[in-house]
């Protein structure tokens, strides 16, 4: 993967997880010396800890709907992803000797579901291409035209042609991705857009008999609805789960940008459950109303419809006695149940985060254009995904684009 190695010419990297690693693996078969730099005892501790339920590399959807799960952002991904998308993203693992198979969801997986055999064979192919990983060196800004760390040595100032930061974002501070970045770019006249949690669960303030009876309860099968700040309406079918303090899970993650928008706007976000949307309204407010002798209405409900556990307490937690006594509300309610979101879980607890350098505080090919010679890649650039492959997707696509455009800024052929 190298080219002959040009020492009169060094980038620097910043941050060791995935868009650090990719953006170093760029530079490196360009032929320029690199350094890579990270404040942690070991690089890709967030990728590891991420694969430990099954390593999702990508999906395998087609390629449009893939795009779209970048919302606002489609157009600037969707030019990284057209150099570096899904079906190079497996052909580059396949390359670094890792299988992959498709899960019945559509989703991507090395064949044994593990990250940690991808980062060794990944590391090993980084050192033979003479990349130098220097750990324990936390980055803390400029100085006299350079780069400075503080080290188990003290403070060091480091100079390169280029650099690219790829710090993350602000969740899962303990790994790494801590956000302490943001100031020091917000110094520099960079446009940084605050960092909020995504793929994150909210808040729904239970009562404490509710949370009692039901926290770590799973919907295997629902679907959640809400209108967005601009009108839009929003509906995902999926799972999730019941929390001591409201809800979490792939669905909830689905559609938490426009969730957090709601509450940002509003202090808090209706959304609505569907508790059987395999049923269509007809079939429900059939079986809810019809007669049911001497049972029990809880009895009835899950003699008819199936409904019990976390879902029959959902619908005492979320309606009125009045409501749940009326079968034509009742019935309304179990396709549409209203919940309030009052707030999302703290940015510590995401899966990832949303907001950064804005895309309009970078040019074409990815440099800051406050700060020549510096650019950005992964998390730290204002996009969000859900989950499902298309967060490490983007970050590895992005880190690429970053990379060739350090690259070129060093004259030379990204």
């Amino acid at each position: 993967m190298t080219s002959t190695l040009d020492t009169t010419r060094r980038a620097i990297v910043v941050g060791g997880g995935p868009a650090g690693l990719m953006a170093a693996e760029v530079l490196a078969a360009g032929g320029v010396a690199v350094d890579l730099y990270d404040a942690m005892p070991s690089v890709g501790r967030k990728f590891l800890l991420a694969g430990k339920g099954g390593m999702n590399i990508t999906h395998a959807e087609p390629y449009a709907d893939f795009v779209g799960r970048y919302g606002a952002r489609r157009a600037e991904v969707g030019a990284w992803l057209a150099g570096f998308g899904p079906d190079a993203v497996r052909a580059w693992i396949h390359a670094l000797g890792i299988e992959t198979f498709v899960g019945t969801s559509g989703r991507v997986f090395p064949t044994d579901m593990k990250a940690a055999p991808l980062l060794r064979a990944w590391l090993h192919r980084l050192r033979e291409a003479g990349v130098r990983l220097h750990m324990r060196h936390r980055w803390l800004g400029w100085r006299d035209g350079g780069l400075v760390f503080a080290t188990p040595d003290g403070e060091r100032v480091e100079r390169a042609d280029a650099t690219v930061l790829a710090l993350g974002g602000a969740s899962w501070a303990r790994l790494g991705s801590d956000g302490a970045w943001a100031p020091l770019l917000a110094q520099r006249g960079v446009d940084v857009a605050p960092l909020v949690p995504a793929n994150c669960g909210f808040d729904a303030d239970w009562s404490a008999h509710f949370a009692a009876r039901h926290a770590g309860a799973p919907l295997a099968t629902a679907a959640l609805s809400l209108e967005d700040v601009d009108g839009r309406r929003w509906s995902r079918k999926g799972q999730f789960v019941v929390t001591a303090t409201g809800i979490e899970g792939s669905l909830v993650y689905a559609l938490a940008a426009p969730i957090r928008e709601r509450i940002a706007r509003d202090g808090q976000a209706m959304v609505h459950l569907d508790l059987l949307p395999d049923h269509d309204a007809g079939r429900v407010r059939d079986e809810v109303a019809r007669p049911r002798g001497p049972r029990s209405l809880a009895s009835h409900l899950q003699s008819r419809l199936g409904i019990k556990g976390v879902k029959s307490g959902l619908l005492h937690e979320c309606l009125s006695k009045e409501a749940h006594a009326d079968p034509v509300r009742l019935a309304r309610a179990i396709k549409a149940l209203p919940l309030v979101l009052r707030r999302p879980r703290p940015i510590d607890e995401a899966i990832s985060s949303a907001g950064g350098v804005r895309f309009e505080a970078l040019d074409a090919a990815g440099m800051v254009k406050a700060l020549p010679g510096v650019f950005v890649a992964g998390e730290m650039v204002d996009w969000e995904a859900p989950t499902g492959g298309y967060l490490l997707t983007a970050c590895f696509a992005g880190a690429r684009a970053a990379g060739q455009g350090a690259l070129a800024w060093m004259g030379r052929a990204g």
